[in-house]
């Protein structure tokens, strides 16, 4: 046992319970964080889990994507168990289980826990009594300009002064920064992979505001007027601000406001839960966002496309996988637009491919030989736009059996492409058919086949998203990511990855690329595509072509224009 666990059993004692549970997430609630008490106490670096420390037993909670991993990161001191069974969780009964109630929220608390254990609220957070983590939290929030979002602060703000009129509520509390940052068109630089600024707002139906953060990040915003200092409320003072506020109603948030946030509110006014309405306006992108994440994806796409180029024909030392993800980095920010990743790289060779969302670290790191497949995910936060590719690559003649599940692979994703939007018109449908080539040979893939995009904002931003139970609908202006996968435990990973939106010709809903880049041709077997698969895949590369080949030089356009018949 690890001697964190230990330092954290020696306090249950003290606060009279039977165990704690830490979350992978921070107080507001973002998926990618600087903070990460999740890693301190269980060695798990994967972007989803939670943890239970029980006195006797460790139990350690995540997804399909992270099966491998954590039971390599966390195996040792922990029981691994899927995600989706800590619902009702019945591992443990008649327990006293300690929380900080900044972290949950009362829907995960109840949903979670409360059928067979009590929870316990501890004002203080014990994994950071063991281990306090330095964040830079100097960063000032900046304002975005209307050529960048299309939307105005008031046209925005009218639309949730309508909602709240709707709903009968005299106030919303948008307690998600990502929506913070969509409603005020602001950014900031408070996750390691996300500008969105870590924030809360407060809307009447008047549509008056209250930005909630601290005061040295909005200095920039009151300079530029963007909002006054009648407008802010430092989060020491929320409380006291709270009693001040006239009205009866109030809605919140129920998967991102803490229980610490909601007793506050509560103690004034009548909790009306709703889903914050920001997530679904903020989903269907408008014609300036869509514009902007065309051009980023143009910008993207240059730097993807040198770098596969590189390490597959100029490339002639033997490179690590952090080497690989280094380089790539390089040609991303040779454009003044990329400001940093948009999640950490994933870049992974033979076996390490195999973990579907593998971290490189100076223990696993691996030489990319010739003879194995190597898959990068990768993707960038440029200043108008988000962008998230995989490319699985291969620097030899590979094996048939490879090169017809990369071929399934690929199917599938085609299947994504060409959807017939009025027929497969949400997510689950959607997923059904990039599966179906794999699973007719009994194969099948643990992740989701896409995950919705923001602008400028988070890389994985809901509702809408491409999985075996999303039933929300696809609607023109909205951005998922199409990822089919398959990965063979201890040998391989293959992924081919672009990110699409929904777009309207001819009054009917299609898909249409954004991403930008050539898919691997030396591991298809083409004798596996039909006529229209073959026709999809000439007319990708020929727009691939001629939107990239006027930034490349001499020798890398030669090499892309092998990919058109």
């Amino acid at each position: 046992m690890s001697k964190k666990i230990q330092i954290l059993k020696s306090k249950f004692k003290k606060y009279n319970i039977d165990g704690y549970i830490i979350p992978k997430n921070d107080d507001y609630f973002t998926e990618y964080s600087k903070i990460n008490r999740l890693k301190i106490i269980s060695n798990f670096s994967g972007s989803a889990g939670l943890a239970i420390i029980l006195k006797k037993k460790n139990y350690l909670f995540t997804d399909g994507r992270y099966t491998i991993q954590s039971q390599i990161e966390a195996g040792k001191n922990f029981k691994i168990i899927n995600l989706a069974n800590i619902v009702n969780c019945n591992l443990f009964k008649n327990l006293t289980l300690g929380i900080d109630p900044k972290l949950f929220t009362f829907w995960q608390i109840k949903n979670f826990f409360l059928k067979y254990n009590k929870v316990k609220y501890i004002n203080k957070n014990l994994i950071d009594e063991i281990e306090k983590q330095k964040v830079n939290d100097s960063f000032e929030f900046f304002s975005l300009k209307k050529n960048i979002v299309g939307e105005s602060v008031n046209s925005k703000l009218n639309k949730i002064s309508k909602y709240l009129k709707k709903n009968k509520s005299d106030y919303i509390f948008i307690s998600a920064p990502e929506n913070v940052a969509w409603i005020l068109n602001i950014r900031g630089k408070d996750g390691p992979n996300s500008p969105v600024p870590n924030s809360r707002l407060i809307i009447s139906k008047t549509k008056k505001i209250f930005l909630i953060s601290k005061i040295k990040k909005c200095k920039k915003l009151f300079r530029k007027k963007i909002i006054s200092s009648k407008e802010f409320i430092d989060i020491k003072e929320f409380t006291k601000k709270i009693l001040t506020l006239k009205g009866k109603n109030f809605i919140i948030d129920n998967n991102s406001c803490s229980i610490f946030f909601e007793n506050i509110i509560k103690s004034k006014f009548k909790i009306i839960k709703k889903e914050d309405p920001t997530y679904f306006l903020k989903a269907i992108k408008n014609k300036t966002e869509i514009n902007n994440m065309i051009k980023t994806h143009i910008l993207d796409g240059v730097a993807l496309t040198k770098f596969i180029y590189w390490i597959k024909n100029i490339n002639k030392k033997k490179i690590t996988e952090v080497d690989a993800q280094n380089k790539l980095e390089k040609f991303r920010k040779l454009n003044k637009n990329y400001l940093f990743p948009s999640f950490n790289t994933i870049a992974g060779t033979g076996a390490n491919a195999a973990l579907p969302h593998y971290q490189a670290t100076k223990k696993s790191n691996k030489i990319i030989k010739k003879n194995d497949i190597f898959l990068c995910d990768s993707g960038g936060q440029y200043k108008f736009g988000t962008t998230d590719v995989t490319r699985t690559i291969c620097f030899s003649q590979q094996k048939n059996s490879i090169k017809d599940i990369f071929t399934k692979v690929l199917k599938g994703h085609i299947a994504v492409a060409t959807t017939n939007l009025k027929k497969f018109n949400t997510g689950k449908k959607v997923d059904a058919r990039a599966r179906k080539f794999l699973k007719r040979d009994g194969l099948d893939y643990e992740h989701g086949t896409g995950h919705g995009v923001g602008f400028f904002s988070n890389v994985h931003e809901g509702p809408q998203s491409i999985t075996k139970v999303n039933n929300v609908k696809l609607e023109k202006g909205m951005i998922v990511s199409n990822e089919p996968g398959y990965y063979k435990k201890g040998y391989y990973g293959i992924r081919i990855e672009n990110l699409v939106y929904v777009k309207k010709i001819n009054k009917k809903l299609c898909f249409e690329n954004l991403t930008l880049a050539p898919i691997e041709k030396d591991l298809i077997n083409f004798k596996l595509l039909n006529s229209k698969e073959k026709n999809y895949l000439n007319n990708y590369h020929k727009e691939v072509y001629k939107k990239l080949s006027p930034r490349l030089n001499l020798n890398e356009k030669k090499w892309l224009k092998t990919f058109i018949n």
